[in-house]
């Protein structure tokens, strides 16, 4: 097939035949090129096939999640707390002294969660504290009534005015004397100061009387009530105040496991607060939430079976138990991991419980559930139940 050198060189010194009649630069280019561009084709050909890569088929890694349904129903499904999850935050804005928990930590209601200053409401709660002492000290006083001392010092003082009145009546007894008949020693201006001198002495006697008389029958229950009403205005001063110190002390309103930790001590958080303080949840048992796409929708049947997979491993199948349905239909969010994510389309949202098994479970792990869309197997089961 191929031709050695030899032969062509051969060919070439060889004389052409008479009856070809063709030079021999005639006879290279016509048969001897051609043969050799043939058989450098051919070897490149070969060379090609021989060398061209072969192809295997290769297995991915991880097999692809299948359904195990004839009629089926995909979602994204996403494990939560029995009780959703919770996100714990301040009713006031302030700088947290401490925290009390950390993830994983079990809590039960009423445990404290955090701890905001309370500098200033404590200086406050001293304040109306002292405020509510005066108020109890007042309303005390006015229930014991007047001291016998103070009824004796008013008792004096009547007796002084009486006194008083006594001497000013003389002296005017005297000058209305010395006024008339023929003597006429004194002016008419002497005598009506004798006179007014006389008229004040009255009343002075007449007020001290009358105090006299009202600190012998004690306090007033008017003024009893009003001291009353004051101590209660102090003591609900003193209680708001404490209160407030109370609620900046954040407590747990579930029973159920620290799932997220987010604040230090030291940081400034505000109301609301830009993320979840302190994430909560009962995970005594899971559930699953699962967003159906709108158009998948009519085809949903609720009660049906329903199995969730790990993402990337589909080994093993979670039965779910079906729990209810939230009807309303929320945008759906594509996980792009911007602060604003578009939004593509709406979805239902299922809620499923999730069976345990041995693997261990995350709150926030993404699942691949498969929804039974056999309307005919659901009517099935429906009688079933119903006959049972």
């Amino acid at each position: 097939m191929w031709l050695s050198i030899a032969g062509v060189r051969g060919a070439l010194i060889r004389k052409p035949a008479r009856s070809q009649g063709l030079p021999l630069s005639a006879m290279i280019v016509k048969y001897i090129l051609p043969l050799v561009a043939l058989g450098l084709l051919i070897f490149a050909v070969k060379h090609v096939i021989s060398n061209q890569p072969v192809e295997k088929p290769v297995e991915p890694p991880v097999q692809p999640t299948r359904s195990p349904f004839a009629k089926t129903l995909a979602g994204a499904g996403m494990i939560e707390a029995q009780s959703e999850n919770i996100a714990m935050g301040t009713p006031l804005p302030g700088v947290v002294v401490e925290v009390y928990v950390k993830e994983q930590d079990r809590v039960k209601v009423g445990q404290p969660l955090f701890k905001l200053d309370d500098r200033q409401l404590q200086a406050d709660l001293g304040t109306r504290k002292a405020s509510l002492a005066a108020a109890q000290s007042e309303l005390i006083r006015m229930q014991a009534g007047t001291r016998k001392e103070q009824v004796d010092i008013t008792r004096a003082l009547v007796a002084e005015a009486r006194a008083n009145l006594a001497d000013a009546a003389d002296e005017l007894r005297r000058a209305e004397g010395l006024a008339s008949g023929n003597q006429r020693v004194m002016t008419e201006q002497e005598l009506n100061k004798r006179r007014q001198a006389y008229k004040i002495a009255e009343a002075k006697l007449l007020k001290a009387e009358r105090e006299l008389t009202l600190q012998e029958r004690g306090s007033w229950q008017y003024d009893i009530d009003v001291a009353a009403a004051a101590v209660k205005q102090a003591e609900a001063q003193v209680a708001a105040v404490q209160q407030e110190i109370e609620r900046l002390t954040v407590k747990s309103l579930v029973d159920g496991q620290v799932l997220q930790v987010n604040v230090r001590p030291g940081e400034f958080v505000g109301t609301p607060p830009s993320q979840p303080l302190v994430l909560l949840g009962n995970i005594d048992r899971l559930h699953v939430r699962v967003d159906i796409d709108e158009q998948d929708i009519p085809r949903f049947v609720p009660g049906n079976p329903a199995v969730a997979m790990l993402k990337g491993y589909n080994q093993e199948r979670f039965d779910l138990t079906y729990v209810g349905v939230e009807p309303y239909v929320l945008p759906k969010k594509s996980l792009t991991g911007q602060n604003t994510e578009r939004v593509d389309t709406r979805v239902l949202q299922i809620i499923y419980a999730l069976e345990p098994k041995d693997r261990p479970l995350f709150v926030g792990q993404q699942l691949d559930v498969y929804i039974d869309a056999d309307r005919k197997g659901a009517a099935k089961q429906l009688a079933t139940q119903s006959s049972n």
